[in-house]
């Protein structure tokens, strides 16, 4: 396994190389190409923009050349590392190790800068399209197309709103180095038609001031996404998406329930989600969950997803791409080559051994699910550790080649999200833990039992359950980050590598992501509004 990846590698030419400089200033501000009313005059063009926002989700290599640089899933793999849930087996094959370990993260580092660049020049795709279509002379295609987009741009925007906002923490303060108080301050808005000279004196959106933006482009979208002609193709967000994203975001604004304007929000939230209930879908089935061929890998079965195609660089690459990272069942993979994903194994032991889903896991040899589990192979059986995933499987089960397994699908929204938001709001609100029981009980384990005896209790369970259901798919880190959930990685019995043993006391400082220098050197108002660096802030635990 080890020289197939040390194939791939001297093949590619990889090689580290020097920081690019550039941010949302130059990716925002193209110098070349197609004008904007060129391309919107021209509807095979205007498709072409559209295709563009899912086509960039997998671009590999787009920085410098690391393999972790693999595009939107690399972006949820790098928030699910930074919680308790997932743990990666300590190899030197792990290039996503200094998110798990705390290590690198200020804000002159290479990996705060990837998280950037990618988030900024896949909004560029989504800027792109909206500029090109005029809602006053669009026709209803165009509109819904636009509304594609608009949905599209509210997902990044809300993604790096709560990655970058400053949120307390009991480690780094809110008010930085430089003297000024970055609390609840997120990230600079750029937008269609946005002059270069105001892109370069852009401060960071307070929360109230992203929130309105990201909820006035939903509100569009939601006017207008029922007419795109695409709404067929879940590569795309459709309406049942639009109320997702609306409930996701109504949840950041609630935060952990204890403002003013919480209950109005968590209100908003249930609405939004149960509106996509009704029109997104039914719940993954106990066989399409375990699959060993279509596990975890097929569009079909989600609202949301992105799906890779034999053409597409990341799989061209082999390595750095979902199923090379993802899936400890290949033969090509770098999970399998050493980098194997597990479940917390307190997680796991948590988990009642009447839900399926604990069947997602490797189980240990003297657990009640041992040798129950469904494997592609023996052999995989063998070499995969204890706590070892089995959720996302390669494409039809084809572990032997990259142009095969590869050619995969991974969510970014399902309605089983919905039914935890929807959930939680009402236990926030009420107290109930009646959804939350309907939903275990009718999709996932007919002998689940709530056992919480207070309200504290039954959102601990709600995202707990919440946890197991999405795991590995990126979602989870927003949940510890807004309910200031600590990260517990050090205990008897942890699989976590030694390193990343760390235990914090509330939300860590790591989630606040790194405003990172580049975009200071070219944006005046970003200078002296960095968050504070996390680095090395936390020591690892050392008990037994």
């Amino acid at each position: 396994m080890k020289t197939k990846i040390s194939t791939l590698f001297v093949g590619l030419g990889i090689a580290a190389s020097s920081l690019m400089t550039t941010g949302c200033i130059e990716e925002t501000f193209p110098t070349s190409g197609a004008t904007e009313d060129q391309l919107g005059a021209s509807s095979k063009a205007t498709e072409a923009l559209v295709w563009a926002m899912p086509a960039y989700l997998n671009t590999p290599l787009s920085l410098a050349e690391d393999h972790y640089e693999w595009g939107y899933g690399a972006m949820m793999h790098i928030r699910d590392v930074m919680t308790t849930d997932f743990a990666v087996v300590a190899s030197g094959y792990d290039w996503f190790a200094p998110w798990a370990t705390n290590q690198g993260q200020s804000n002159n580092g290479r990996r705060p800068q990837y998280i950037w660049n990618f988030y900024w020049k896949s909004i560029q795709t989504t800027n792109n399209l909206i500029a090109a279509i005029n809602e006053e002379t669009a026709n209803q295609n165009q509109l819904g197309m636009l509304g594609n987009g608009l949905a599209f741009r509210a997902m990044y925007y809300l993604d790096m709103a709560q990655m970058f906002e400053f949120l307390p923490n009991d480690v780094t303060s809110g008010i930085n180095p430089s003297g000024n108080d970055v609390t609840n301050l997120t990230v600079p808005i750029v937008k269609e038609g946005m002059t270069e000279a105001d892109a370069r004196n852009n401060p960071r959106a307070t929360r109230e001031e992203m929130a309105e933006f990201i909820l006035g482009d939903l509100n569009k979208a939601e006017q207008y996404i029922a007419y795109s002609p695409f709404n067929g193709n879940k590569a795309l967000p459709n309406l049942a998406c639009v109320y997702g994203l609306k409930a996701r975001c109504y949840m950041w604004l609630a935060g952990e329930g204890n403002s003013p304007e919480s209950a109005e929000y968590f209100t908003l939230a249930k609405e939004n989600a149960r509106k996509a209930i009704n029109i997104g879908g039914s719940p993954m089935s106990k066989d399409a969950c375990l699959s060993t061929t279509n596990g975890f890998n097929t569009l079909s079965a989600w609202m949301w997803g992105s799906q890779m195609v034999a053409e597409d660089d990341c799989v061209k690459t082999g390595i750095i791409n979902w199923t090379s990272w993802m899936s400890n069942e290949t033969d090509f993979g770098y999970a399998s080559a050493g980098a194997f994903n597990m479940i917390d194994a307190s997680m796991y032991n948590r988990m009642s051994d009447t839900d399926f889903r604990k069947l997602m896991w490797k189980a240990p040899a003297d657990g009640a699910l041992a040798g129950k589990e469904a494997w592609l192979k023996a052999d995989y059986a063998e070499a995969t550790p204890v706590y070892g995933s089995l959720k996302f499987r390669p494409a039809n089960g084809a572990y032997k080649t990259p142009n095969e397994g590869a050619v995969s699908a991974y969510p970014l929204m399902r309605v089983e999200e919905m039914y935890f938001i929807e959930a939680e709001a009402e236990a926030q609100l009420t107290g109930s833990s009646e959804l939350l029981s309907a939903f275990m009980t009718t999709y996932r384990d007919a002998n689940y039992v709530c056992r919480a005896t207070s309200k504290e209790e039954l959102i601990d369970e709600i995202i707990f359950q919440k946890g197991v259901e999405l795991w590995g798919e990126g979602h989870i880190f927003f949940d510890y980050k807004r309910l200031n959930k600590s990260v517990t990685r050090g205990y008897a019995g942890t699989n976590h590598q030694d390193a990343s043993r760390f235990n914090t006391n509330g939300r860590p400082a790591w989630m606040n992501i790194s405003i990172v220098i580049t975009e200071e050197n070219n944006n005046s108002a970003l200078k002296g509004y960095e968050n504070p660096d996390p680095t090395d802030a936390y020591t690892p635990w050392v008990g037994q």
